[in-house]
């Protein structure tokens, strides 16, 4: 089995994680505010050091491809390309809302007879990065930014159970609000991506480390600052 480094800087939670045979090892994570271009790196360089291992010794480099954070999802491909040029090894990518169907299964957060997943990253105000999927991490709908209101996704949560997961949950509650509705706020864990970073690997699809960029979904837009400098 691989020996993966994992990275997730996607939300507001920056995490890395190591997984040797299909475990993981060793992990950090904080979510210390706008910390991730401070913290990544030295969470990197202490899994490795906890586990004896240096950057070649690695079988590749699996990072949370987004939605998410623009400025996070940077961060996070842009460690993983370094190491996987230093070090020569493959780039590996998930998408983040598959990584949390996986962290759900993984903590055993699915409810009874689940019916689908709607994993929910959180965007602007009542906005959301989403998409439909099953427990088992089949992807059924297109990935994409959604306003929720009280009429959305009402096909699913008519034939649930349905879990709601991820750092846009809690917004999105009273609107989604139903007896087989359940609702989890988590912010995606590098860890999570240990299952589809296997298999990734194992099909071989490696990314183009030089040319590989995150899936942000939406382009980023740039806020003049109201404070005078001068």
């Amino acid at each position: 089995m691989p020996k993966i480094l994992l990275i997730d800087t996607s939300t507001a939670l920056c995490s890395v994680a190591l997984s040797v045979d299909g475990g993981v090892v060793a992990s950090r994570a904080s979510s210390e505010p706008r910390a991730h271009a401070a913290m990544t790196a030295p969470f990197v360089a202490e899994v490795l050091s906890e586990t004896g291992l240096y950057a070649p010794d690695l079988d590749a480099v699996c990072v949370s491809a987004g939605p998410g954070s623009y400025t996070g999802l940077r961060v996070g491909v842009s460690t993983a390309k370094g190491i996987c040029f230093a070090a020569g090894i493959p780039l590996l990518s998930v998408g983040t809302l598959e990584a949390l169907v996986y962290q759900a299964r993984a903590e055993r957060q699915l409810p009874s007879g689940c019916r689908y997943v709607l994993p929910m990253i959180d965007a602007r105000r009542m906005e959301v990065y989403t998409a439909v999927y099953t427990p088992e991490g089949q992807r059924l709908s297109e990935v994409e930014p959604r306003i929720i209101d009280a009429q959305s996704f009402a096909k699913e949560r008519a034939e649930g159970p349905v879990l709601v997961i991820g750092d846009g949950a809690d917004k999105c509650r009273e609107a989604l609000a139903g007896a087989d509705v359940h609702f989890v706020q988590v912010c995606p864990h590098a860890a999570s991506l240990t299952v589809p970073a296997e298999r990734e690997f194992a099909a071989g699809h490696f990314q183009d480390t030089a040319y590989f960029e995150p899936f942000y979904l939406k382009d980023f837009v740039a806020t003049v600052s109201r404070k005078k400098l001068f």
